[in-house]
């Protein structure tokens, strides 16, 4: 059996956006952002699809002012970082406005047909028999504590699901039943 992870801090970095990182492919997978005076280095990992990690700095220019929640990374595997790395969690403001991605707001209606799991294990959210994902974050699901067969109507922020066979929406709960969810902690999820 294996050990339960330790979870990660997220810590909130504000600072003015330098400039894009590209990977080989000239795909952007990070930004540089100086965080008083000193380079920081957000990478866009695997607990994110990169282009939407990306998509979430596509307006913002050189120079404006930017709040990022960030983990910090693992060590490189070779050599030492010439400066501070961190594993990009979300975007958080640009120039002192909440950054609100461009995602229209979708309700969706359905039974619970399974709960689902954020990468650490616990239920952050519950997936419908219509394929919709409803994102609910950990404390939303602990406090609506939602089982199979339950009836779900959620609104909120949507995109479409990727992946083989995907055909759904996830949606960020903002409503669910009638109930608001409060917004985005500064926890790890």
């Amino acid at each position: 059996m294996s050990q339960p992870q330790e979870s990660k801090q997220v810590w909130a970095l504000e600072g003015q956006y330098l400039h894009p990182l590209y990977s080989p492919r000239g795909s952007v997978e990070g930004v540089m952002i100086d965080v008083g005076g000193t380079p920081a280095q957000f990478t866009f990992g695997k607990q994110h699809d990169g282009s939407d990690a990306a998509h979430a700095f596509e307006a913002v220019r050189a120079g404006q002012q930017v709040l990022v929640e960030a983990t910090q990374a693992p060590a490189p595997r070779h050599g030492t970082a010439a400066h501070e790395v961190y594993a990009f969690e979300r975007l958080v403001s640009v120039d002192g406005q909440p950054y609100a991605p461009h995602e229209p707001l979708r309700e969706v209606n359905g039974r619970v047909a399974r709960i689902h799991h954020a990468r650490h294990g616990e239920p952050n959210g519950v997936v419908l028999d219509t394929g919709d994902f409803v994102h609910t974050r950990p404390e939303g699901y602990a406090a609506l504590l939602l089982q199979p067969g339950d009836a779900v109507t959620a609104t909120g922020p949507a995109r479409a699901l990727r992946g083989a066979g995907a055909t759904g929406y996830v949606i960020e709960a903002r409503v669910l039943n009638g109930q608001p969810l409060a917004g985005p902690s500064r926890h790890q999820e």
